[in-house]
């Protein structure tokens, strides 16, 4: 079987299975239900030994052709999508881990996932926290309980890279499962599966979806994790494969107990805008590299925080890993400077707290997204008060530079 390039992938990935009427996208399926002829034919579906569809929550045939399409990009075994990029996330705890169980999570973090641990924590679940740009301080951190090792590629929003093969290697050796957080890099910079990665999320509302109109999260299954040896498998599910193990629990714990199902409509808006990632992820890359670059030579301007800067503690981690260094970057301003007034002259930037989108999206942190967690765990982060975080968008190279640098003169 021939193997194409990424996006020609991506693109004809509907028409490798029967699609209705010729249609060149998989249609939009709003049934809850699904029916048979034949109820025996029903009770061998509930009982997973014949594929179909049961129930909407589980999934319909509009969710499974964009699962098929992650399952390409990201080179993977399965997929499953869910609602949001946090469902994605929250379906690690509801589904694989229990009370007694520790995790060893990066640092760095998106602030809803940092405060998705801190609830788990009070669930009895112990998470610790580490510098994970050091595979030491991950190593330290395991015991006997630990289950899972959490990171994200590039931190959000400080951009600090993780470990990410050594951890992959540490983890293959204790036969830890190992969840990397790919939304920042996306599959087309990135491919954790690489670097020995179990299982990888992605919040499909970002740069997959790229145009900032559906929500959506996805889970793919590299393939690579023995899941005969993960203690946390419930026997109904291990009369089939080890390798549909943890796929077939996370489907039934995290999506039919649980409920946090993806629309068809918004699985179909996701599977459009993917199409045309690899074109948006290469101007976007291309953008923030030239704005990160501009404002680093601006002596208005404290810090920029962009693993495509040579100034960048991972920046060799950075290029010998990612097609290219993402969208996304932060910057601090010379004292004397207020972020908020330098937001408000931006005239293409827009404040908003989304990103991976079309347009250029501009969020002051710390007063914000991770205004919750407080002064002292933002600083346990780098996270200053000043910090900027940009999210680049689509627009001329010329137009943005010119935009943040005006916006410079006070």
């Amino acid at each position: 079987m021939k193997t194409y390039g990424f996006t020609t992938s991506i693109l004809h990935s509907d028409r490798q299975k029967p699609i209705e009427h010729g249609s060149l996208h998989k249609p939009i399926h709003n049934s809850v239900t699904f029916a048979y002829e034949d109820a025996r034919e029903l009770a061998t579906v509930f009982q997973g030994k014949q594929a179909g569809y049961r129930y909407g929550r589980q999934g319909n045939p509009t969710v499974s052709a964009l699962e098929d399409k992650v399952t390409r990009m990201e080179a993977g075994h399965a997929s499953i999508c869910f609602a949001t990029g946090m469902a994605a996330i929250g379906a690690l705890c509801q589904a694989l881990l229990r009370q007694g169980d520790h995790v060893v999570s990066s640092s760095f973090l998106f602030g809803n996932t940092n405060s998705l641990w801190q609830t788990v924590s009070g669930l009895g679940i112990d998470v610790s926290f580490v510098d994970a740009t050091d595979v030491n301080q991950v190593a330290a951190a395991l015991t006997p309980a630990t289950r899972m090792v959490f990171v994200e590629t590039i931190a959000n929003p400080r951009t600090q890279i993780a470990d990410l093969e050594r951890i992959g290697q540490l983890c293959q050796e204790r036969g830890i499962l190992y969840v990397v957080d790919n939304t920042m890099t996306s599959p087309y910079l990135f491919q954790p599966k690489s670097v020995g990665a179990s299982l990888i999320v992605n919040a499909l509302t970002k740069s997959i979806g790229g145009h900032g109109n559906a929500l959506g999260g996805s889970l793919t299954d590299t393939g690579l994790y023995d899941w005969s040896q993960f203690p946390g498998i419930i026997d109904t599910y291990k009369r089939n494969s080890p390798a549909q193990w943890g796929m077939t629990q996370v489907r039934a714990k995290a999506l039919r107990d649980f409920g946090a199902s993806l629309s068809a409509e918004a699985a179909h808006h996701l599977a459009i805008g993917s199409e045309t990632l690899a074109l948006r992820m290469e101007r976007t890359c291309a953008n923030a590299l030239a704005v990160a670059q501009m404002l680093q030579a601006d002596e208005r301007v404290a810090a920029v925080h962009y693993p495509g800067l040579s100034s960048h503690p991972q920046h060799e981690r950075a290029t010998s890993l990612f097609r290219a260094y993402g969208s996304l970057f932060s910057f601090e301003l010379k004292e004397g400077i207020d972020c908020f007034d330098y937001l408000n002259r931006l005239k293409l930037g827009i404040s908003a707290s989304n990103l991976g989108d079309n347009r250029t999206l501009v969020i002051p942190v710390a007063h914000t997204i991770f205004y919750e967690m407080g002064a002292q765990r933002r600083a346990s982060m780098g996270i200053a008060e000043s910090l900027i975080r940009v999210s680049i968008g689509i627009e001329d190279t010329v137009d943005l530079v010119e935009d943040f640098r005006r916006a410079l003169d006070c």
